[in-house]
């Protein structure tokens, strides 16, 4: 008989749960998610598909993802985080299988979006159990890691594309086999809680700061989707790159996504709003990078690094956004914003799709370049500011953080009185 484990647990590191957690977000976001873009020549040649059309599938993957992170939030709070961590695994190697075994355009698509899902689905109790089960010390740089993720399985599925390009189903087996172990070790080292409630509740309602959080992280998302989607798809056609070059583009993408493990130390020593506006113009600007010379194998891998390491840094200034506006339900912080990073990437790769058709796939990278800028402009409300005092989001967040422990205490003392 399987028992809780106790909150007592959580003097340590647990580094073994945040190494697990790092492994399912590369497998969810790395594999199951944004390999598409890395895949997207192929399936457009096997399945004979336009450009938009493309997109339209793409943006599956986005929605599918909405969609998860709803049942996620509310998961995540009532069963525990193992239990939506391991879902989150089991999705992702069923999508990636289905892609791998798609015999037509509908079933693609429709893999396409089970996968895409599954990052839905790990967000949420990856954050959530790393709030639980991580000292307050060193939370931040954790949560860093953990998202950090991203760019490993970004790294990881460039190299298998090389090896296996003309066998892309292949491909896409591989990553579903992986996704299978990475569940199995998720399972191993995230403890076992038949809910979140003690650690992930107390806030209610409208917090301030939520909307500027929500906006921001919608435009990130619309902003990013022309790389992720189109990337390799415009170096191949309008930059005339090979395959070596189009593949490994994608692997340096990934390798420069482990500088948003920095993303923590970055918001500690610049602040959050400027670290926000200053990542966000990085990233459009490695995107207008990639736009301009396409056909410049330094100028790609340039351009893929810059992006890589932004587009991480990001959801991590993200992720530590959310969790200072909501300290009490990590959960729902995260996974109110990350929704809105997918609701972009989700209105924006059918868009982008579509003017890539119309006007050319440089038309569609310029556009994104400047939504970012737009984005960039967005600003974290006083309430979660860097500056020091009680309206500060250091003084939030510790605040947070200590009313957390003292309730754990307070429940051990119960416990050992009884």
């Amino acid at each position: 008989m399987t028992t809780e484990t106790s909150p007592r647990a959580d003097t340590g590191v647990r580094w073994g749960m945040v190494c697990a957690g790092t492994a399912l977000i590369g497998t969810c976001y790395g594999f199951a998610r944004f390999a598409y873009g890395l895949f997207a020549p192929e399936f457009e040649k096997s399945f004979a598909m336009s450009s938009t059309v493309s997109g339209i599938i793409g943006s599956g993957s986005y929605v599918g993802y909405c969609i998860a992170i709803v049942i996620s939030l509310i998961l995540t709070e009532r069963v525990g985080a193992r239990r939506v961590a391991m879902a989150a695994g089991t999705v992702a190697a069923g999508g990636t299988l289905m892609v791998a075994l798609a015999p037509s355009t509908p079933v693609l698509a429709a893999g396409v979006l089970i996968a895409g899902s599954s990052t839905g689905l790990a967000s949420p109790p990856m954050a959530a159990a790393v709030s639980r089960w991580v000292r307050a010390g060193v939370q931040d740089r954790a949560q860093s890691v953990v998202n950090a993720g991203t760019g490993i399985g970004v790294l990881v599925s460039g190299p298998i594309a090389l090896i296996l390009i003309d066998q892309w189903r292949w491909a896409w087996a591989v990553f579903a086999v992986i996704a299978a172990a990475v569940t199995l070790w998720v399972r191993r080292t995230i403890p076992f809680t038949s809910s979140e409630q003690g650690t992930d509740s107390g806030e209610r309602g409208y917090v301030p700061g939520t909307a500027a959080l929500v906006l921001g992280a919608f435009c990130m998302g619309l902003s990013s989707v022309a790389m992720w989607t189109f990337g390799r798809d415009l170096v191949t056609t309008e930059g005339g790159a090979g395959d070596v070059v189009s593949t490994s583009m994608w692997t340096v993408l990934g390798a420069a996504g482990f500088a948003g493990a920095l993303s923590g130390d970055l918001v500690a020593r610049s602040g959050l709003a400027r670290s926000w506006s200053m990542v966000m113009v990085v990233m459009a600007g490695s995107t207008v990078l990639l736009a301009l010379a396409p056909g410049s194998a330094v100028a790609t891998y340039a351009a893929a690094a810059v992006f890589g390491a932004s587009y991480v840094c990001l959801c991590g200034v993200i992720l530590l956004w959310s969790t200072r506006i909501h300290p009490r339900r990590a959960s729902f912080g995260v996974g109110i914003s990350f929704l809105m990073i997918a609701v972009g990437q989700a209105v924006g790769a059918p868009l982008a799709g579509a003017l890539t058709d119309a006007a050319g796939g440089t038309a569609a990278f310029y556009t994104c370049a400047v939504i970012g800028v737009i984005g960039a402009l967005v600003r974290p409300g006083r309430d979660v500011r860097d500056a020091p005092g009680p309206q500060g989001s250091d003084r939030a967040g510790h605040d947070g953080r200590d009313a957390v422990r003292d309730e754990r205490a307070e429940r051990d003392e119960t416990s050992s009185r009884r």
